[in-house]
């Protein structure tokens, strides 16, 4: 997949096949969508296009929003070169942007730079100053500029729209469960090996310290795992909190912390991502650490067992 940051990188693309938006989490609803662009960029024999946007547009919108992103950037990029997507285009989001009316947004770029010829989006689609522009619009705009449209119908999971906030929702409850279900894929996080304090290699049980690359994670607890480190895939057990036992929650941020099961060597500075399986228990503070050693042995052999080694 061809990534194309900003419009003055992008050279103008003859013909396409196009969908816009911000796609967080690259759930259901979007991989319908996602999937309809490369099947008729295949079927037409032109490239496929996904106009994408960074940083959320409510980031720079919504001043008193503090609605997190579901995944990063990059991993939004992973998820969907996995699709089959043959360019991605990734558009600095600013106020200025915002203010583009919507006829010079598909005159200027999706017509001029990016060669739409057929476009698709979900029915809450909304673009052009002050988010004018929606589904009556964009179809009135495509017929003036000869551009095939099509609205895609929502995905709905046990009668509910599948959407970004309802996956947000789930995961901050801890129902991963759900969140997987409307994500079709594992809830997971994306993030870089960072050093820790050392305290889990004390103890026996050396852990990688990761730092996400975006803001949604799971309430604090000790989960199963599943880590993927480039193509390898491993099994392991996850501790998200302020490790009570030797801090007081008041001194210490909530940490991300994987035993990796069966692994050997450094993982300072590389990427990983941890997919959570099931959540095992909450995190307690124990009063001698003779306790905390069994606790975590009998979390490793309740992640094993989850996992199925």
């Amino acid at each position: 997949m061809r990534v194309i940051r900003g419009l003055k990188n992008l050279r103008p693309i003859k013909n396409s096949s196009v969908t816009i938006g911000v796609f967080d989490g690259v759930h259901i609803g979007h991989r319908k969508i996602i999937r309809k662009v490369v099947r008729a960029a295949k079927r037409r024999g032109i490239p496929s296009v996904v106009l994408t946007f960074d940083p959320h547009p409510l980031k720079v919108l919504g001043a008193k929003s503090r609605t997190p992103s579901l995944i990063s950037l990059k991993h939004r990029m992973k998820l969907i070169e996995e699709l089959g997507v043959d360019n991605l285009v990734v558009l600095n989001f600013t106020r200025s942007f915002s203010r583009i009316p919507a006829q010079n947004f598909v005159r200027d770029i999706l017509v001029k730079k990016i060669g739409a010829k057929a476009i698709f989006a979900g029915p809450d689609f909304y673009f052009g100053k002050g988010a004018e522009a929606g589904r009556a619009l964009l179809e009135k705009l495509s017929r003036k500029f000869g551009l095939e449209a099509e609205i895609v119908k929502p995905v709905k999971v046990r009668g509910r729209v599948v959407s970004s906030s309802l996956i947000r929702e789930h995961i901050s409850k801890g129902k991963l469960g759900e969140a997987a279900a409307l994500l079709g894929r594992s809830f997971s996080i994306l993030g870089t090996v960072v050093k820790g304090t050392g305290l889990a290699r004390y103890l026996g049980y050396p852990t990688a310290n990761v730092n996400p690359h975006h803001e949604a994670i799971p309430p604090t607890g000790v989960y199963a795992v599943r880590v993927k480190l480039g193509p390898r895939r491993f099994s392991g057990v996850l501790n998200i909190g302020t490790r009570p036992t030797f801090y007081s929650p008041t001194d210490k941020e909530p940490s991300i912390e994987v035993h990796i099961f069966d692994f050997k060597g450094d993982l300072y500075g590389k990427e990983i991502e941890i997919l959570f399986v099931k959540k095992i228990r909450q995190e307690r503070k124990f009063k001698v650490i003779a306790d905390l050693i069994g606790q975590i042995r009998t979390d490793e052999k309740k992640a094993l067992q989850i996992l199925g080694r």
